[in-house]
């Protein structure tokens, strides 16, 4: 994920929108916003967004309809979710959450230090997998493009791959034997 991925925030009440944005400016990651569900969808389908930070309880798309979305979509599943909620402790609602994925559910209203530190660790989290999974498909390319010039031969007898490996001799620090012991 490029630095310049945009932490999501999704509330349909300017004032908590506004709240979220001065609490997570500090980080200093790009913030986008979008006041609905579906205005969401489209923010996270044209790309660019690390991470989504979604109210549960919107009108018309709700938080957990966006997330089901994303989850079938292969190039959105695996953006990080924290939904937020103002109504209170929900099992139902938290079971639903994380089955769907979702990374965490924070309480309204939020504790900016705390909600800081949490988007500051999956962003970063998200951010360093993305960074390794490069790294793999890079090393992937270089062995695939890596020529062994034994694969060139042709092959005879065995294959298996202890076959290749030379017979062993005594090993060298064995102490020789002694004569009249």
């Amino acid at each position: 994920m490029p630095s310049d991925d945009a932490i999501l925030i999704v509330d349909d009440h300017e004032d908590t929108l506004y709240a979220l944005e001065n609490t997570l400016a500090p980080l200093g990651h790009r913030i986008s916003r979008a006041t609905s569900g579906d205005a969401a969808l489209k923010q996270i389908l044209r790309g660019r967004v690390g991470l989504l930070l979604l109210d549960v309880r919107m009108s018309g798309v709700e938080g957990l309809d966006v997330v089901r979305y994303m989850r079938r979509v292969e190039q959105t599943q695996h953006i990080p979710v924290v939904l937020l909620t103002g109504f209170g402790p929900d099992p139902e609602l938290t079971a639903a959450a994380f089955a769907l994925g979702v990374a965490d559910l924070v309480a309204k209203p939020v504790d900016p230090w705390a909600l800081r530190t949490k988007i500051r660790y999956l962003y970063d989290a998200r951010r360093r997998e993305l960074t390794l999974e490069q790294e793999v498909r890079d090393l992937r390319t270089l062995l695939k493009d890596r020529t062994d010039p034994s694969d060139h031969l042709p092959r005879t007898g065995p294959t298996h791959l202890d076959a290749r490996v030379p017979p062993q001799r005594d090993t060298p620090w064995a102490a020789p034997a002694r004569e009249g012991t």
